[in-house]
């Protein structure tokens, strides 16, 4: 079993700044990639960005050259560096992890609100 925990969602200003976190717990060893998903009111779940435990990265199209994912490997703990936020991007963001059995694992979500 893997836990997910995140951190740092919040209210900001369109054009601003966030970054939120996830620190994973549990059995690890089997884990290969991690990432963020969001969830908007009456939108389906989709893809922010993820990495793989070999640093490769993939990121959602609308948010490509705004957001950043960042790995630490030793902390068990995966970062989304939002910049330039939209009120698009409001949404609950939820930590992923997938491992080897194609077992996704998510966290409880943190909400993200972006004003005009």
């Amino acid at each position: 079993q893997v836990q997910l925990v995140e951190s740092g969602g919040g209210l900001v200003q369109a054009g601003g700044s966030l970054s939120l976190s996830c620190v994973a717990s549990g059995s690890m060893f089997s884990i290969n990639r991690m990432g963020w998903h969001r969830q908007a009111p009456g939108k389906q779940r989709e893809l922010v960005a993820d990495i793989t435990a070999s640093y490769s990265t993939d990121y959602g199209d609308s948010v490509k050259g705004r957001f950043t994912i960042i790995l630490d490997s030793a902390k068990n703990t995966v970062f989304l560096q939002m910049n330039s936020l939209k009120p698009e991007d409001t949404a609950v963001y939820y930590c992923h992890a997938l491992d080897d059995y194609n077992y996704d694992y998510w966290g409880q979500g943190t909400q993200v609100t972006v004003s005009s």
